[in-house]
This record gives structure tokens, sequence and C-alpha cells, in this order.
């Protein structure tokens, strides 16, 4: 598959970083940030590549050539094959599409040469294979949902809705962001544009939601926007404490699962109202420092609610959403949300029955965790199970995770504290050791 590299922004926010450059060769360590993209290309067989440049282009053509040589930062061959377009007058972030289609002959990928990643490619096609997409796009959470467009997926991942960011957002909303790394099938390119300059996302792409052939692709591997100095300055540390690679899902990821009620926000008996949802102090700085650590974090919480009629499945969405859009305010995220519906004793009224059962999911059981272990390829040996009941610290023992406690009573953890915050804090220390 042909792998498609835009690079012809000019980077405005990040100019101060360095204005005489483009932004593509802006440094990451001692590679510019489009040889970070093309080594994770070349690594994973995909050496086939066509680069759109523009704004100092010539840069990015001196530099990397035809694919063929060596780099000037480390003295190692590129080991792919590079051709260009340049873009003569501003095309928009897709005009130059239309420009090389010719040259595209099956679906391609389509990269921002800005982002920063490390993300298993041959996963995402195959996602994109079995849903036989006409799109696909690359969406995660991000630490600032509330500056970025937000994407609406359906129960099959197919996107039903897609809020640009000047768009107008709901109250409470799921942490879903496109990343800029997307898998397009030839058609999208058919006819021609109307106008020179085309949008990606406004003209091609969000007029595809709700009509079944776009598709989101979630995943918690590392995709970073770089484009303030601030943001920047993070990626720079990301990558000294190699934490993109490691979260590539090639390779094996570590994780705090963590339980909600008691531990995220406070404990309100079986939560059945919204308002009464209600974050603890310190749950988000703790969970934004295990999204800055490297660990996933991923909440498993059972919801016998659902099974007893008091909660729909929709209603408890709109809690977790909820939720999530309370922690981005704060600059944090969750990576993924399981949850148990079921109970396994009958007699409320308006239960659902087929829901009144004993299942693998409910904790003490580790169904949660093994789910989301099989879903992000995580470690259980070496991830943390945070609670603040007897149920949590089983469910962990049961899954093989180290044990962390809210609270004070033994339940045979390693690790006590008496607050999200402060078992985070503990258990990053101990790991540093």
């Amino acid at each position: 598959m042909k792998a498609v590299i835009m690079a012809g922004g000019r980077g405005r926010r990040i100019s101060e970083i360095n204005s005489d450059i483009p932004k593509p060769m802006i440094k990451i360590g001692e590679k510019p940030v489009l040889e970070h993209e093309i080594e994770c290309l070349r690594r994973q067989g995909f050496t086939d590549i066509l680069i759109t440049v523009s704004y100092l282009g010539n840069m990015i053509m001196d530099y990397f050539g035809d694919g063929s040589g060596l780099s000037a930062a480390t003295g190692e061959p590129f080991g792919v094959s590079i051709e260009y377009y340049f873009e003569k007058e501003p095309l928009g972030n897709a005009g130059a599409l239309f420009r090389i289609k010719d040259k595209l002959t099956e679906d391609f990928l389509l990269l921002n040469a800005d982002s920063v990643f490390d993300i298993d490619i041959n996963r995402m096609i195959a996602f994109h294979r079995e849903k036989r997409a006409m799109a696909t796009i690359f969406v995660h959470p991000n630490a600032h949902p509330y500056d970025s467009g937000l994407i609406i997926p359906g129960d099959d991942m197919r996107v039903e809705a897609w809020l640009n960011r000047e768009d107008e957002k709901p109250e409470y909303y799921c942490n879903l962001v496109n990343a800029g790394i997307h898998i397009l099938s030839k058609e999208l390119l058919n006819g021609e544009p109307d106008e020179g300059k085309v949008d990606l996302d406004r003209q091609l792409l969000k007029p595809l939601a709700g009509t079944g052939k776009l598709y989101a692709y979630r995943s918690s591997e590392y995709v970073a926007d770089m484009g303030t100095p601030e943001r920047y300055e993070k990626v720079c540390r990301d990558y000294q404490n190699k934490i993109p690679y490691s979260r590539n899902l090639m390779n094996r990821q570590k994780a705090f699962f963590l339980d909600r009620d008691g531990t995220i926000n406070r404990y309100a008996g079986f939560l059945r109202d919204i308002d009464a949802f209600e974050l603890l102090h310190g749950a988000a700085e703790a969970i934004r420092a295990i999204n800055d650590s490297g660990y996933l974090a991923i909440v498993v919480t059972n919801q016998p609610v659902i099974a007893r009629g008091e909660v729909t499945v929709e209603e408890l969405e709109t809690i977790h959403k909820k939720m999530e859009t309370l922690l981005g305010k704060q600059g944090a995220f969750l990576d993924a949300i399981y949850y148990c519906p079921h109970h396994p004793d009958r007699g409320f009224p308006g239960e659902v029955r087929a829901l009144k059962i004993a299942c693998e999911c409910r904790k003490p059981k580790p169904g949660l965790l093994l789910r989301a272990a099989a879903d992000h390829h995580i470690d259980l040996s070496e991830s943390w199970m945070v609670g603040d009941g007897e149920n949590d610290m089983k469910a962990g023992r049961n899954a093989g995770c180290h044990l962390a406690l809210i609270g004070s009573a033994d339940y045979g953890q390693e690790i006590t504290g008496s607050s999200l915050e402060e078992v985070v804090r503990k258990v990053l220390n101990e790991t540093v050791k």
C-alpha cells in the first residue's frame, strides 16, 4: 500500500520554535519529525512513499532525496522509495490528492507530515478491510478535546457525526478526536474538485459521516499534536522517554485498571442520576499522571443498574461522557471504558431479564480486565488494578495484576493510599526505582 504524506503546511502556531524551516523538518531529538514518520513506515514494510510539498519544500526534497540515500542525522539508509508532488499554488490540505490520483492504484495511507506517531499500521489496515470502508480515520482521546474536533461513532464504529473545532459541542461528549492518520479509497478522488483548494476534513471526509462509508479506528497508541510550543516540548520529552515506540500495539502494553465509583468519582451508591456524578479531588491529576507515564488508563466497572432496569445503556453512556468531558477539561483522558451490565439476582421491578445472569465479567471475576488486555495487547503482570473494594482486588488478583487499594483495609494489596492521586504517585515512584 502506498503512503501519501502531506508536507505542505507552514505550521504558524509553532513557528517560534524554528521559523526558517518547514514544520515537518523540526527536530525531535536528533531527527526531523518527518524522518521519525518515515522510519515507522519502513519498519512495517511501507516503502512506497509520495510526499506532497509546498512551503520551503526544497528543504524536504534535498534532505530525503528519492529515499535511496543516507540520513544526515543517523548515517543510516532511509530504505524507502520517495517521489514528490510540488504545489506551485496553495491547494489546501487535500487539493494535491486530485493532482496525483493517477499514481494511486488502490486504497492508500494518507498521513500528515507533522504528525508525531508510532502505531501498528497493519492492524489499522486489517480493520479498514474488514469493514470494507471507503475511508477509515484513526481516532483517539486527547488531553484537549475542548478545542478539538470530535468524532461521534456508532456501535460498529461507523462515523455518525463529525463536529469541527468551531461547531457547538454538546454539554457532555465522548473524548474522541481525529488524529490525522487515514486509509482512503481512490474512489474519493473521482471527478475534479470545485475549486483549487480542497479541505480534507470538511469537503471529503465529513460529508461521509452518517453514510456508512466512513469508519473510526480507535486505538490507544501514541499520536500527538505538536502544533504549539508547549505540546512540542511534551513530545520531545515523550521521545526521550521512549514512550511512542513502547505504545505501539506491536509491543506489550501496561495499564492502570481503574474502578469507577469511589475511585474516580464520589461514591453515591448505585449511581442513577447524572447530576450525582462528581469527580473526586485529585482524580484528574492522577489520570493525567498516568497519561504522561506511558501506562494506559482503563476503567473497569460493575454497573448492575442496567440489569436492574434502573439505568439504560444510553443513560450510562451519557454519565461516562460527563466523566470524559470533566477529565478533558483538566487535561486528562481515559484510553478505554469497560463495564459489566449484568446482575445475578432477580426480583427488581423493571429488570432486564436477559442481563440477570452469572457472567464472567462482573468483578471479582477478571473478564473485563481480560477483554481489555486482548484489545490493547496488555501485559497483565506489569499492570495494576486500582480500586476501593475487595472485589476490585480479587478481580486484579484473578487477572494476574499488581494491586493497589484506596482505603485502609487489608486485601493483600501491595500499595495502599487515601486517594487515587496518592496511589498512582506511589505506583509510579515504585516502578521508576
